[in-house]
């Protein structure tokens, strides 16, 4: 029997390195506990920051 990955797991693994690194950058630059717990959810969501951000900066 042989076992594929799902199309899309490169993807996943891509993301999830993204959101390690985010946390960890965000974490680091926490000054408080709060602002540590707030930095791990903008960790699951920085791909909304950069599109936001690419799109500001296109004046799209």
């Amino acid at each position: 029997m042989k076992t594929e990955f799902p199309p899309h797991a490169p993807h996943s693994a891509l993301y999830g390195l993204g959101v390690v690194g985010a946390a960890i950058y965000y974490v680091s630059h926490a000054t408080s506990f709060w602002l540590g717990a707030l930095g791990l959810l903008k960790a699951l969501v920085w791909p909304a920051f950069l599109v936001y951000e690419a799109l500001k900066s296109l004046h799209a």
